[in-house]
């Protein structure tokens, strides 16, 4: 339908070191992982204001900052499942947790707290990942083991004033998620659905929503966010990072050429930080004008 997208190399950029990635099981391995070991499933990048680069490893409960100075630390290890993870403004870490919810971490002691495991008097799915709206809510996918066969996946909202509620319902496996600056609308990764969904919101409510891209390939849309100029970033596993322009053309795909399974992403000084979750590594590129 379009040109084909220009191609960039995604280049290592750091490496969980090797005692902090020995392979072994755990539930989470026996479930997404069809029982293998695994060293790590790195998630989540964000940044704080001091430029260390938080990420979580999602089947084994930990929380680790990659510094400015490139060393690798564990600042936090709690039985759950941290998947989404946003730097508050004090420092805070708040992870969506599949297993326990939506959880505050402190890195300077690394203990936990649950702020949210339930909506309307119900169990939560499994909470995927978070993104902070215009308004100050927070609004969180709650995934679960959703997808076209069973699209139960939802949008969740939690206003400032922390009550919760349903944003959106009936998603094939709602993940990673970020809002446009131009106008009040929602982008929704739905990874099984490969797809991306546009969400406008009318004084807080959904309308129209629609499928803004149409992926193939690849497992499906992962984490996403917004280059300096508004436009969309997209990860999709097995295939790269996918750059639309501001009418949702592609622009060009990041890549790496190896096998790879990229999930997540973080923007930085026009520089994409890309998780490689089984590979335990972060990879980067500069954006392309």
């Amino acid at each position: 339908m379009y040109p084909a997208a220009k191609t960039h190399p995604l280049v290592t950029h750091a490496q969980l070191p090797a005692h902090f990635a020995k392979p072994r099981r755990s539930l989470w391995c026996d479930i997404n992982l069809a029982g293998h070991e695994a060293g790590c499933f790195l998630e989540g990048p964000d940044f704080d204001a001091a430029g260390n680069l938080y990420v979580v490893d999602i089947p084994f409960g930990r929380i680790f900052r990659l510094t400015v100075g490139g060393a690798w630390e564990l600042v936090a290890e709690y039985d759950g499942w941290p998947n989404g993870l946003k730097v508050e403004k004090d420092g805070r870490l708040l992870v969506t947790d599949f297993k326990l919810g939506l959880v505050r971490i402190d890195p300077a002691s690394g203990k936990h707290d649950v702020l949210l495991n339930e909506i309307e008097g119900q169990p939560l799915l499994g909470l995927n990942d978070l993104t902070w709206g215009p308004d100050g809510s927070l609004y969180c996918t709650d995934q679960g083991q959703t997808g076209l066969h069973d699209p139960r996946g939802r949008v969740l909202r939690i206003a400032p004033d922390d009550s919760a509620s349903v944003l959106i319902r009936g998603c094939p496996s709602p993940n990673g998620l970020v809002f446009d600056k131009r106008k009040p609308w929602l982008y929704v990764a739905m990874t099984r659905g490969n797809a991306v969904w546009r969400v406008p919101l009318y004084d807080g409510d959904p309308v129209k929503v629609g499928i803004a891209i149409q992926l193939s390939g690849g497992i499906g849309p992962d984490g996403m966010a917004l280059d300096a100029a508004g436009r969309l970033l997209v990860a999709h596993p097995q295939i790269g990072v996918w750059h639309f322009d501001t009418r949702n053309r592609p622009l060009a795909l990041y890549e790496v050429p190896e096998e790879n399974f990229i999930t997540n992403l973080a923007v930085r000084d026009d520089v994409l930080f890309v998780t490689d979750s089984v590979a335990g590594r972060i990879v980067t590129a500069k954006l392309a004008d």
